[in-house]
């Protein structure tokens, strides 16, 4: 028996024992949770920077914080969300008690990537201790001081008895999905996601796939330039561009470009300096096989703004690319660095056409200080989330659910989303054990007369529609 087996069939027992059903258990936890982020969160910080040259402040804003928020929100509702929910019963059940509760799946697999490690991996496992369930978590390989932060002091503030991290490489992870677990959460690649699917397929184990996409940005001609530019650059160049929900690339007409790019302009020497490689602010490419993949599609159109590089600091500038083709590498996959091609459309009809000509984005942006054209972009597109005027701010609302649609991915979370995706929802009907003669209709030998009757006691009505003219 491997060590991986061996590890999931001992969680599973503690799980079987019943161990982390009750809220008390999942609180102490949670707040256990809670304790590793504030006593460890200089760890974090240095890890970070180490690994990616990640500024403090974003790591605060974007993995701290997010979590210690994700954290508090779930203590906050956890009592209610674990309520039964009881349904609307037909008129043969009047006297029993129908509910749906809400059980732990039981052992799960949390596989977690590099460009947000902490984030990424502890929000799923906020949502999978709340709803009950016994862990196993995988941090990314490719951040290798965070994952070792990870797997040698996380441990000691849960309980052992249910919670578990591996360190592994793409050949022992494959390993590892080759065992039974009760649900897989994975955040990654589409690629790689597809390897996780057939794996837990094979156990017919459900997924939730957190993946990405060509997030795009609609700028029509009625905004704020400034404002835009400020906010894009914000959203495209935060943690080095690596980062799921940017923007990854602007749709505008001509004229939009035209006073987009000085604005651009300065909002990057405003946020980074003249220098940005000198800003602390600035983060790097996480790998140099990262780094020679980003770097690679500058070739695409013409560099209007930066594009600069450092192959051994693993620098990138903030760039913005313009005459930019449908077919170009920039094009043909996320970028996921700080790169941000823009092209140009005649209308919003015509930027709804260009979209949705596209695999569904994790997230799509409009920029217009019209509600009219807002609106239209959200009813005639198809995306895993949205936001107008602004970038990834939706992500700091934990009562938002987050999750792609199609290749950006399978599923969503936070917040009561992630208590839910990591619950079974058990439909429970308890019977009294008389009342014998309520019965009789449904009971061969059948007989005509009494069909309408059961009709009557089981058959959903349709209501009157009340129309308001």
């Amino acid at each position: 028996m491997s060590s991986h087996t061996e590890l999931v069939s001992r969680l599973r027992a503690a799980w079987l024992s019943g161990k982390t059903r009750p809220m008390e258990y999942r609180v102490a936890q949670l707040e256990a949770l809670g304790r590793f982020l504030d006593e460890k969160k200089q760890d974090i910080l240095q890890a970070t920077a180490a690994d990616m040259r990640k500024p403090p402040f974003e790591v605060e804003v974007s993995e701290i914080s997010i979590c210690r928020s994700e954290l508090n929100h779930t203590l906050n509702n956890l009592g209610t969300w674990m309520k039964d929910k009881h349904v609307e019963k037909n008129w043969a059940t009047q006297l029993d008690s129908a509910f749906i509760r809400k059980d732990p799946y039981g052992v799960v697999l949390i596989i977690g990537p590099w460009n947000y490690p902490i984030n990424l991996l502890l929000v799923p496992l906020i949502g999978a201790i709340a709803a009950g369930n016994c862990v196993v978590m995988k941090p990314s390989e490719i951040t290798r001081n965070v994952e070792r932060l990870v797997a040698e002091t996380l441990p000691r503030y849960l309980d052992e008895d249910c919670f578990a991290v591996v360190t592994a490489g793409v050949e022992e992870t494959t390993r590892l999905l080759e065992n039974k677990f009760d649900y897989i959460f994975f955040t990654g690649s589409p690629s790689v996601g597809r390897i996780v699917m057939t794996a837990a397929a094979k156990h017919l184990t459900p997924v939730t796939l957190e993946l990405g996409g060509k997030n795009p940005c609609y700028v029509s001609d009625s905004c704020n330039v400034q404002n835009v530019a400020r906010r894009v650059a914000w959203g495209r160049f935060f943690n080095a561009g690596q980062t799921c929900v940017a923007p990854d690339y602007v749709l505008c007409s001509a004229e939009m470009q035209e006073k987009l790019l000085p604005a651009l302009h300065e909002a990057i020497t405003e946020f980074y300096g003249p220098s940005p490689r000198e800003s602390p602010d600035f983060g790097r490419i996480v790998g140099d096989k990262q780094f020679q993949r980003v770097q690679a599609l500058l070739h695409s159109g013409h560099t209007a703004i930066g594009g600069q590089t450092d192959a051994e600091e693993r620098y990138i500038a903030p760039t913005v690319l313009v005459e930019v083709q449908q077919d170009d590498p920039v094009m043909q996959e996320e970028i996921f660095g700080p790169i941000l091609p823009i092209l140009t459309v005649a209308s919003v009809d015509d930027a709804i056409a260009f979209i949705n000509a596209r695999e569904r984005p994790l997230v799509l942006y409009v920029f217009s200080s019209c509600k009219e054209v807002v609106n239209r972009v959200l009813e005639r597109t198809s995306s895993g989330g949205f936001c107008a005027n602004d970038t990834i701010m939706h992500m700091t609302i934990p009562s938002l659910p987050f999750g792609g649609i199609g290749q950006s991915g399978l599923g969503r979370y936070h917040g009561r989303s992630s208590f839910e995706t990591f619950s079974h929802q058990r439909s429970a009907l308890l019977r009294g054990a008389g009342r014998e003669t309520l019965n009789t209709p449904r009971y061969p030998p059948y007989a005509p007369h009494r069909l309408s009757l059961l009709r009557a006691a089981t058959e959903t009505k349709r209501r009157a529609a009340c129309l308001l003219l």
